[in-house]
């Protein structure tokens, strides 16, 4: 998987990006996707997605992952799925299926780490998951939705070694 990093107002942290693009590609292996594929990623503060949460969906409030997904998948992608078949988002440069953004608040995830007692590590790379599944179709708005999703999370986290 393709990812393009953006870090707004904090500093870049490569060990991060390391060990939250292999639980990415972890997702893509897991579900057996065919194609290539890339998403941006975006990490900064607190005020800055606070500020994101408000204009895109009205809450004025920080929070830990916000998804901004290119294709509008009315369901999560079949296992094997060829994302080639979504024309419409393939890059003409990379020739890439473009699925989407996701915004990382790594303030947010500090806090959760240590509340939750996990790395940084780990819950950088859970957020980055959770923020793929979204891109690829998952949501967790009731428990039929949340149960596919979080299983692929902890299989996905399992994949490199971050298990629960």
């Amino acid at each position: 998987m393709m990812l393009e990093w953006q870090w707004e107002g904090i500093e870049r942290q490569e060990a991060l990006e390391n060990i939250m693009s292999k639980a990415m590609d972890s997702v893509i292996k897991a579900l057996q996707l065919d194609g290539r594929m890339s998403a941006f990623i975006w990490m900064m503060d607190d005020a800055k997605i606070r500020q994101i949460n408000l204009l895109h969906r009205n809450i004025d409030s920080a929070t830990d992952v916000l998804s901004f997904p290119a294709i509008g998948l009315k369901a999560p992608v079949s296992r094997g799925e060829d994302m080639r078949r979504h024309k419409s988002a393939i890059d003409a440069e990379t020739g890439c299926v473009m699925l989407g953004d996701i915004l990382i608040s790594l303030p947010r995830a500090r806090e959760q780490a240590q509340e939750y007692g996990h790395s940084l590590e780990r819950e950088a790379a859970f957020l980055c998951v959770h923020g793929l599944l979204h891109l690829l179709g998952y949501d967790h708005l009731t428990a039929e939705q949340a149960a596919p999703m979080r299983a692929m999370e902890e299989t996905a986290l399992s994949m490199i070694g971050l298990s629960r």
